[in-house]
């Protein structure tokens, strides 16, 4: 049994290091003058330069690849649908407009179910693009620019089931909507719009939409008692309480800073300005959630929210937990 295991995990290993192999030659092939690099660059000024959206094609492996191309290029803001290379002489064609740009995907070139999609793009001045390791094929050939994928071994023992091929159209695909949402100055705010559900969508609420306000935000006077402090943190419930002198913010005591207190011999009679943090964590209203998650910790559960010199909210490790941001 432990000789299988390690058989199995020898076998893995290879596979990651021949797929590694085939991601550093595409780095390489990026990085050259000319080549790669300059078609990509074509490429990021064409589709954004299209009215339209990028038409992303392919069959078998390529297809599964490029339908996740579509939905990460959808994702980050670009307009994008994927098209069945089998079913575009079917009707489906009808999905490529004026204004498009066609993403084909082949690692040999030569899949037969694309020449309708060629022969579409090509009549009715659609820009093709190719990705292919055969830029002499007939898709490298026809396609007004060509992302020629560099030669590399597949993971598979016979060399035949796609595996490190695949791996480089994706990644190439992955580069090729980063480019394009780096480009058009896409924000964490712009994401949100299009990923509402599920945790990601949590993390990217915005602070002052979960922050606690008013009333409920826990405050004391740094020249009160502890004993006032530890009501008015008792009563809020959230670990901690803000410490203002003046109505300016000039420290916060927490659980911690309690019990630190406690082990170096406490008095209720202490002030508060004796005992508090003077330097708060804070956040702004506007941050994201995923900002807040960052910040909040098993040490510090609760954060104070200030816009301008003014504490305006709290918001708690469980306010996070509640909307499914953890």
């Amino acid at each position: 049994m432990i000789h299988e295991q390690a058989s199995v995990v020898l076998s893995a290993l290879r596979t990651l290091d021949t797929e590694r192999r085939g991601l550093d030659a595409l780095e390489a092939a990026m990085g050259k003058t000319g080549g790669l690099g300059a078609a990509f660059s074509r490429t990021v000024e064409t589709i954004a330069a299209a009215s339209g959206r990028i038409i992303v094609t392919g069959m078998g492996k390529s297809g599964h690849v490029a339908r996740k191309i579509a939905a990460t290029l959808a994702s980050t803001g670009q307009p994008a649908s994927f098209l069945h290379a089998a079913e575009a002489s079917h009707g489906d064609l009808g999905m490529v407009q004026n204004g498009d740009v066609v993403l084909a995907l082949s690692w040999s070139g030569e899949t037969v179910e694309l020449a309708a999609i060629v022969t579409f793009a090509k009549r009715y001045a659609i820009p093709l693009i190719a990705m292919t390791a055969s830029p002499d094929s007939a898709l490298g050939r026809e396609a007004d620019i060509c992302l020629t994928l560099p030669a590399a071994d597949e993971a598979c023992p016979n060399g035949l089931a796609p595996t490190t091929s695949t791996t480089m159209q994706l990644a190439l695909g992955d580069a090729l909507a980063i480019a394009l949402l780096e480009s058009r100055g896409f924000t964490a705010r712009d994401f949100q719009a299009l990923h509402p559900g599920g945790k990601l969508g949590a993390k990217l609420q915005h602070v002052h939409d979960v922050m606690h306000t008013g009333e409920r935000i826990p405050r004391i006077s740094a020249r009160a008692r502890m004993a006032e402090a530890i009501v008015e943190m008792s009563s809020k419930g959230f670990g901690c309480v803000a410490a203002f002198d003046a109505g300016k913010l000039v420290g916060i005591v927490t659980d911690g800073d309690l019990r630190r207190c406690l082990k170096a011999g406490f008095s209720l009679e202490t002030p508060v300005a004796d005992v508090m943090t003077r330097k708060p964590r804070t956040i702004a209203p506007d941050a994201l959630v995923a900002e807040a998650l960052e910040s909040i910790s098993h040490k510090i559960s609760a954060l104070l929210v200030v816009e301008g010199e003014q504490v305006v909210g709290i918001v708690h490790f469980h306010d996070l937990m509640r909307i499914g941001a953890v």
